[in-house]
């Protein structure tokens, strides 16, 4: 009878300690799913706790198949779960043209695999470590980066008049007013149509005033289109 109650009670210890290891796991992938949900990206809430918890999970079953002298290397679950995360993470990232997009997401699917990975081997203190480095990353450390380096997106500017005469420098110094960039100037001069087509390749603010500096750049002569589009 003794032996039973023994068994029950470490059985119902057994259950309550993966609970709390996938309780952890699952608050962990939710709060950076929130995080990635708020600012609108395409990997979510869902996504980042399966990654989490599915990982908890790995974790505790290569922990297990170590102690019950299972032959071979348990620790390769772990490694394997590195390598399919890696590739996961690798289609979230895009290239848009000179610009790549979606590193941070797939940094934050490696980091939510390796928080649920510590979580299932019971490191709850490095992983709720890891997951406030995280976060305070993604939110204050990004609006400070965006303060100091400000200038991030790669555009090209394309304004057309209807007119051989035009006041180049002008032109620049407005767009300049705006913290943005100049690159690169190309001139395309229309003789026959009696037109000139100004490009610009352009470093633009993280935040700007879109409308207003259009607004601005529109009450130029003879301007007939105004033109912005992802280098």
């Amino acid at each position: 009878m003794c032996v039973i109650i023994y068994t029950v009670i470490m059985e119902m210890t057994l259950i309550l300690d993966y609970s709390i290891r996938i309780a952890v796991s699952l608050l962990c992938g939710l709060l950076l799913g929130l995080e990635r949900k708020f600012r609108h990206h395409t990997v979510g809430i869902k996504t980042l706790i399966l990654i989490s918890v599915s990982s908890t999970l790995l974790s505790i079953l290569s922990y297990h198949m170590a102690n019950m002298g299972v032959k071979g290397d348990p620790t390769r679950i772990a490694a394997g779960v590195v390598t399919g995360i890696g590739f996961l993470g690798a289609g979230t990232i895009l290239k848009h043209g000179l610009d790549v997009r979606g590193l941070t997401t797939a940094a934050l699917i490696f980091t939510t695999s390796a928080i649920g990975l510590s979580c299932g081997a019971k490191l709850y203190e490095p992983a709720i470590i890891t997951l406030l480095i995280a976060v305070i990353t993604l939110t204050l450390i990004e609006k400070i980066e965006h303060k100091i380096f400000s200038v991030e997106k790669r555009k090209i500017i394309t304004i057309q008049f209807d007119s051989l005469e035009i006041d180049e420098l002008s032109i620049e110094e407005l767009i300049k007013q705006y913290n943005i960039k100049i690159s690169d100037t190309n001139i395309n001069v229309l003789v026959k149509e009696k037109q000139t087509i100004l490009k610009y390749a352009v470093l633009y603010p993280h935040s700007i005033d879109q409308g207003k500096m259009v607004n601005d750049i529109s009450k130029l002569e003879n301007i007939s289109s105004i033109t912005f589009t992802d280098k």
